[in-house]
């Protein structure tokens, strides 16, 4: 398999530290709302990477974090009137029903910064105790000038972006680009006890932290949106690499940005959307399609029209899955003269399909392949055996479920189950057991039915 390396900015052939087993480390969302559709790039297109990887028989180390200190969550946290470590919880646990929403698989471990704060201090320790770091009236920061090769990743010169830095450099810092690694405490935040005094980490000396403990000093690959670069995966490469003497990664990964409606996303230009809000208009399984219909080194452009045609192709699939369950048990036992040149066209088709994905993880020439898949089904299935049917419906089945593309139709949900299940979300509401009303809610969600409350009541739509 070749990966674009953005290290080196060309195609590498793959190769693992060690045969058989990889080693993912991906930079998670920090969890002070719901995720928006931004985040879920990212977290679709690694996890369909560690499907192909587990396709292809390798043990996955599987990484993701959920920074759950920051200063976004500690604002959300005053404007609520709750503990900091409330917010967190309760956004992983949003966080966490949106990706199952997805369809992607929980990570191997799944690393909270708040946990491992005691590492985080160590690795500090370490950078102080060989010059690479000072400390400042309780603050710590990294000295980026003396790290060899600093910029190596994102190709800035030290000197270009110091000269670009227009705001007052505080007189703390030995240098403009100096980073965080630690800082002291503000009245009413969390905080931590250290030898500088209580505080907090900075931001990026956590993952290289959670990475060196959950997969090794050196990984076999990190992963991220490209906004990330550029300083977070910058500053951990200078962190890790001067606190550990060895490689950091040695594969970077980034996926590109997502547009909405040819637009940069952001909440001034009332284009930002969560995972949540796009499930009340699309089921997420077509959202996870629509992700892989580019290639992830592509920008990708996020609009109704498009994602409309990205449900009709997933329906031709699904339809296809159904006509060959349908067709099957009436197709005889015994072998017939086509199946001989119809499975050699299937296994082509599987080879081109393997071939795209060990080109970069280029999903949308995999799906491409699918769809040559469900045309050869649509048209020889009656005219085979049974046993060549079965391996049609199994090799759909199997290269969808590398995608993450679930196969099975949704049943069809009866006007008498909604009413019956939105009476229950009433009663469960006037009972104050908002947890079951949620469940209930969501529950129709995931079969397409969308909720609205209003002065005369609950209303109820098929999405």
């Amino acid at each position: 398999m070749k990966i674009y390396n953005t290290l080196t900015k060309k195609k590498e052939e793959f190769v693992p530290i060690t045969p058989g087993k990889v080693g993912i480390y991906v930079c998670g969302p920090t969890v002070y709302n719901f995720i928006h559709i931004g985040n879920a790039r990212p977290m679709i297109v690694f996890d369909t990477l560690r499907r192909y990887f587990e396709y292809k028989g390798m043990e996955v180390n599987y990484v993701s974090n959920f920074t759950d200190v920051d200063d976004k969550i500690i604002k959300k946290s005053i404007e609520e009137g709750v503990p900091a470590h409330e917010v967190s919880e309760r956004f992983i646990a949003e966080c966490k029903k949106d990706m199952e929403g997805m369809n992607v698989k929980p990570a191997t471990h799944h690393p909270k910064a708040t946990e491992e704060i005691d590492g985080m201090i160590e690795m500090i320790e370490t950078l102080i105790e060989k010059g690479y770091a000072y400390e400042k009236n309780g603050t710590v920061y990294f000295r980026t000038r003396e790290c060899d090769g600093y910029g190596k990743l994102s190709k800035k010169n030290l000197d270009d972006l110091t000269a670009g830095i227009r705001i007052a450099v505080s007189d703390e810092k030995d240098d403009a680009m100096d980073f965080v690694l630690w800082k002291p405490k503000k009245e009413g935040e969390p905080f931590w006890t250290s030898p500088w005094g209580d505080g907090r980490p900075g931001w990026h000396i956590e993952c290289s932290v959670m990475s060196k403990k959950y997969v090794g000093a050196t990984i076999d690959i990190h992963a991220g949106g490209e906004d990330l670069v550029f300083p977070h995966h910058e500053n951990e490469i200078a962190q890790s690499e001067c606190c550990n003497g060895v490689t950091f990664a040695n594969y970077w990964m980034h996926n590109a940005f997502l547009n909405i409606d040819n637009k940069k996303m952001s909440k001034s230009a009332g284009n930002f959307f969560t995972v949540r809000e796009i499930s009340e208009k699309y089921p997420l399984q077509i959202i996870r399609f629509f992700m892989l219909s580019a290639h992830y080194r592509s920008p990708l452009n996020f609009s109704d029209t498009l994602v409309e045609a990205a449900k009709a192709g997933l329906e031709r699939i699904l339809t296809a899955v159904d006509n060959i369950k349908t067709v099957m048990p009436g197709l005889t036992e015994e072998a017939v003269a086509a199946d001989e040149a119809n499975i050699a066209a299937l296994s082509g088709l599987v080879e081109k399909y393997e071939a795209a994905m060990d080109d970069d993880l280029n999903t949308a020439d995999a799906i491409a392949a699918i769809f040559e898949i469900v045309k050869l089904a649509n048209t020889t299935v009656k005219d085979g055996s049974k046993a060549y049917a079965a391996k049609l419906l199994a090799t759909i089945e199997e290269l969808c479920e590398v995608l993450g593309i679930i196969t099975e139709k949704e049943e069809e949900i009866l006007d008498s189950d909604i009413e019956a299940l939105i009476e229950e979300r009433q009663a469960a509401r006037k009972a104050k057991n908002f947890a079951r009303a949620d469940e209930i809610r969501d529950l129709l969600l995931e079969k397409g039915i969308v909720l609205k409350d209003t002065r005369e009541g609950v209303k109820w739509s098929r999405a």
